[in-house]
């Protein structure tokens, strides 16, 4: 018997491949009749198949009907098989789609108005209302009616403007021509502001198991030493950044002066033979392109280093277009991860140390120095700037000239 089992193992791994469920049952039976007594068991131990499957089989080749059923590819005689639960269980799928349908959403009514609709929740819901279902089968039903699991995607910018795509294009256009002259392009924004002190930092990094880095309970900014405000400029040309950390107000003269920091530790060695900067930027806060102090500010820069400042400014709601987002802040967030940010000290030298792959090379400076707030610019101040407006959305793109030579010539 054992030579017998063999050869049907050896048949059955040849023919399970090509055969569905019908007609591997109708060879199982095939092979058992054939054998004859012992048949059965013969067939179940080298095949794994059951003993009712085997006998099914055997019963199937003495139906005529059946055999047609199977012939035409009917596996199942008409009403065989469990049925659905929703064919058991009236109005299960309904309750299901009131649960989880968009619809639905807002309503007062609503099991899982204020609840997160996991599938055992959606289970227990479901069995509180009568029904008995587990979670399994409610992840098969959302299947079934074309639900998957789903985050939200950041798409909403806010106000599409008609012209956002050209003014993208006249960015990417300006940006070419001068890298082409050999001209500096700058990114400039300001990043979030970080509690510095004892508080927890989201990520993880290795340390000596069991030695954890204890950080308060709470983030209560009362008990911060102070914000971090770190703005920076990006090189986009050179791959290079630089941040001014600064601990007292995001103003347009804190902006502007990261920039002059910038040129004269970086940028000037960098472009000795520049005659111009292009900067672009986000289209609020402090180099906002409505910030009247942002461009004094410029004018006064422009006035010093005798460069013709290009400036422009991305539509509104489209900030994460902005180079430096995702060229150095992204790093910036990488490199503290799981660090708390204890000191200032130790934010300007975290972003210092920060280095990617791809070359990226980051210097940092504290800033210790006092902006003040709510400085006002007259129309008289704006009058008095050599600022020249492009003919494309002049409230983006302008041009600021100094009005005189600087002190190198």
């Amino acid at each position: 018997m054992d030579e017998v089992e063999a050869a049907l193992r050896a048949k059955y791994a040849w023919l399970r491949p090509s055969m569905n469920e019908a007609t591997a049952r109708l060879w199982a039976g095939a092979e058992a009749k054939a054998l004859g007594r012992g048949g059965v068991a013969a067939v179940v131990r080298a095949t794994g198949l059951s003993r009712t499957t085997v006998m099914g089989g055997m019963r199937d080749l003495d139906d005529a009907e059946q055999l047609e059923r199977i012939a035409n590819g009917q596996l199942r005689r008409a009403g065989a098989g469990r049925k659905s639960l929703t064919e058991t269980q009236t109005g299960l799928l309904d309750a299901l789609e009131k649960l989880v349908s968009p619809a639905t959403r807002g309503d007062p009514e609503s099991p899982l108005r204020w609840s997160a609709k996991s599938l055992r929740t959606l289970a227990e819901a479901l069995n509180e209302q009568g029904f008995s279902i587990g979670h399994d089968s409610v992840a098969s039903l959302l299947a079934a009616q074309g639900y998957s699991l789903q985050a939200p995607r950041k798409m909403l910018e806010g106000g599409d403007h008609p012209d956002r795509d050209e003014q993208f294009e006249y960015i990417a256009k300006t940006t070419q021509a001068m890298q082409a002259a050999e001209q500096p392009v700058i990114s400039v924004d300001c990043k979030k502001k970080e509690l510095v002190g004892e508080f927890k930092n989201g990520g993880r990094e290795w340390q000596p198991e069991g030695q954890l880095t204890p950080v308060s309970v709470y983030d209560f900014p009362s008990d911060a030493l102070f914000k971090a405000i770190p703005y920076g400029v990006y090189d986009v040309t050179r791959n290079e950044g630089w941040v001014s950390v600064g601990i007292t107000h995001d103003t347009a003269e804190f902006a502007v002066n990261t920039i002059r920091e910038w040129w004269n530790r970086m940028g000037k060695s960098r472009y000795p033979e520049a005659t111009e900067l292009y900067i672009t930027a986000d289209g609020g806060g402090s180099n906002g392109s409505r910030n009247r102090l942002w461009k004094q500010e410029l004018q006064a820069f422009a006035d010093r280093s005798g460069l013709t400042i290009h400036g422009s400014h991305f539509p509104p709601g489209t900030s994460k277009w902005n180079k430096i987002e995702h060229r150095l802040f992204s790093f910036l967030s990488m490199n503290w991860r799981g660090r708390p940010l204890s000191t200032l000290e130790t934010v300007v030298s975290l972003i210092g140390n920060v280095t990617t792959r791809t070359g990226l090379k980051v210097r940092a400076i504290a800033d210790d120095r006092e902006y003040l707030t709510g400085q006002r610019v007259t129309k008289e101040d704006m009058r008095r700037l050599a600022l020249e407006k492009d003919a494309f959305h002049g409230e983006w793109n302008y041009s600021i000239k100094p009005r005189q030579k600087s002190p190198a010539d």
